[in-house]
């Protein structure tokens, strides 16, 4: 669900001929805010993991408190670990395969292959692996950090899902423009993969060069995060 509208939304403004071309990279924050809404409304029973980068942080967090499972009956440990990341995974190829199949005749009128490969996954404004590296650190900090915030300041469970979203479309506004903000490893291998085995007319290469950064970055971000929320919100809290 996350992907399909995620990508759904950069093919509307991306490609040529749809009504929502142009719409301009506000209207891609918050198609992928509304995007993350969704996705967490409907993942609820698993926890709402719909990103590695926030799996891991929340794992290093709740570890480093004594806690030793994510939510009843489901520990903290590799396997589960796994079982999170390799769906998450799995659920970004076929979101934006559904999201090609949406497309699809966009797809094949579309002449420029840099605007199809940047429906399925991010690329930088200016290339500089390591700023850019740098980049995706800093927005998926703020993304797990925050997150991670909620839980100290109490915030209901059925509520966590709008919070969320408008987090994502504020990172987006804010952050967003050097990389595209993929703050998600699984939002950008996953469709990138897609991209590379899809018969898409005209598609070209899927810049596997850049792909180590929004896959490093947000782990790492991820991570920082997840410790620092140990230390930092209590104390602001």
């Amino acid at each position: 669900m996350l992907v399909l509208l995620g990508c759904g939304v950069v093919a509307n403004v991306a490609l040529i001929r749809n009504k929502g071309f142009g719409g301009g990279f506000l209207m891609v924050n918050f198609g992928w805010g509304l995007a993350v809404f969704a996705g967490v409304i409907v993942s609820y029973a698993s926890g709402a993991h719909i990103n590695p980068a926030v799996t891991l942080g929340l794992a290093v967090n709740l570890l480093g408190k004594g806690e030793t499972e994510f939510q009843p009956g489901i520990p903290i440990d590799f396997l589960s670990i796994i079982t999170y990341i390799g769906a998450q995974l799995i659920g970004a190829i076929i979101g934006a395969v559904i999201a090609w199949l949406a497309y699809k005749q966009h797809f094949d009128e579309e002449p420029e292959p840099a605007n199809k490969l940047g429906v399925f996954s991010t690329g930088p404004a200016i290339r500089s692996y390591g700023w850019n590296l740098v980049t995706e650190i800093i927005g998926t900090f703020v993304l797990v950090f925050v997150i991670l915030g909620f839980s100290y300041g109490g915030t209901p469970a059925e509520l966590g899902a709008l919070p969320v979203a408008l987090l994502v479309v504020g990172i987006g506004a804010s952050l967003g423009g050097p990389t595209g903000y993929a703050i998600n490893p699984a939002r950008d291998l996953g469709p990138r993969i897609a991209h590379a085995i899809l018969p898409i007319r005209g598609k070209g290469g899927s810049d596997w060069s850049y792909s180590w950064v929004p896959i490093v970055g947000p782990i790492i971000g991820g991570l920082i995060a997840g410790w620092a929320a140990l230390v930092l919100l209590p104390v602001l809290g």
